[in-house]
């Protein structure tokens, strides 16, 4: 009997040249590191026949509409260098963002509407491994005082092969050590407000759809509607008064930034952020304001993360 330890797992990534064309990722060039990673290697629907017979009993099922999920979280860094893909960048570009390369000054990631790239999955579970065709995603961002900033993704792929393999050998030396949210590596702003924040969280909220069809089956984004949260300490309405804001649909930029130093900073901005229905809260007795906010399509920019 040969027994399989879950801390021996590996996940390779890779942009497909075609839609649901095994990219064969490789453990040297396409090694993801991950966190909290969840995975359903055999998601879908089951369909009975439900037959009249004289008797009971189960009868089973027809599984169908089979694909596969997989969940987890990078660490928020940049790439080393003011200019360079960042180890995560292949993720993202998964999830339907358009990468932009400025050559020693920047990488920018903007959301697209078409033209969504997809990617192949390896998943190796101590020598099992999954193989995951034209994945398309979505993720979260989370900047919370005190933690590890970090990006949360989830996947869905066409099934591939399931096969016995060896794990393979992997770098990570592409992925940047992160630092921790705090005031001397993280900023932000909201509607020009710059206060004490408890916490930011920002949702791309990709709608990805499994479809199978007769001819075609394939991984969809078929929407996007951004949101997100952030709580900050409550003041005076003199300096900052967020439910005028709210009750008059105001719009407003939002700016982040964690890190400091070149070769690890990334920044997230947004043109035109709407306060949703402001509520009120306490941490350590302080009285704090929970802002939920839509990313809208107002500003010409809906979202942008620069890598410098």
């Amino acid at each position: 009997m040969t027994t399989r330890f879950l801390r021996n797992r590996a996940i390779l990534a890779k942009i497909e040249a075609t839609y649901g064309t095994d990219a064969a990722p490789t453990g040297a060039a396409n090694a993801m590191q991950m966190t909290n990673v969840t995975f359903t290697p055999l998601a879908g629907e089951e369909v009975s026949r439900d037959l009249v017979v004289p008797y009971m009993g189960h009868q089973g099922v027809f599984l169908v509409g089979s694909y596969a999920t997989l969940s987890g979280e990078v660490e928020i860094a940049g790439a080393g260098a003011a200019g360079d893909v960042p180890a995560w960048g292949v993720l993202h570009r998964m999830c339907g963002m358009a990468e932009v390369i400025t050559e020693d000054v920047d990488v920018r990631y903007t959301p697209v509407s078409a033209g969504f790239e997809s990617g192949s999955i390896y998943f190796n579970m101590d020598r099992v491994n999954h193989v995951l065709l034209g994945v398309r995603g979505t993720y979260t961002i989370n900047l919370t005082p005190k933690q590890i900033p970090r990006f949360a993704y989830t996947f869905t792929g066409l099934l591939g092969t399931i096969t016995d393999t060896a794990l393979p050998a992997v770098s990570l030396s592409k992925f940047v050590k992160p630092v921790p949210v705090s005031k001397a590596n993280t900023t932000f702003a909201l509607h020009g407000y710059a206060g004490a924040c408890e916490g930011l969280t920002m949702d791309l909220a990709n709608q990805i759809e499994p479809r199978f069809l007769i001819g075609a089956e394939n991984i969809q984004q078929v929407d996007r509607m951004m949101t997100g949260q952030a709580v900050m300490e409550a003041t005076a309405l003199s300096e900052i008064d967020w439910f005028t804001k709210a009750e008059a649909h105001e719009v407003g930029a939002l700016a982040a930034q964690h890190g400091k130093v070149a070769g690890n900073r990334v920044a997230f901005s947004a043109d035109a952020v709407q306060v949703g229905r402001v509520t009120y809260g306490d941490s350590q007795k302080i009285i704090n304001n929970t802002l939920p906010l839509m990313f809208t399509t107002e500003g010409s920019d809906e979202f942008t993360t620069i890598v410098s």
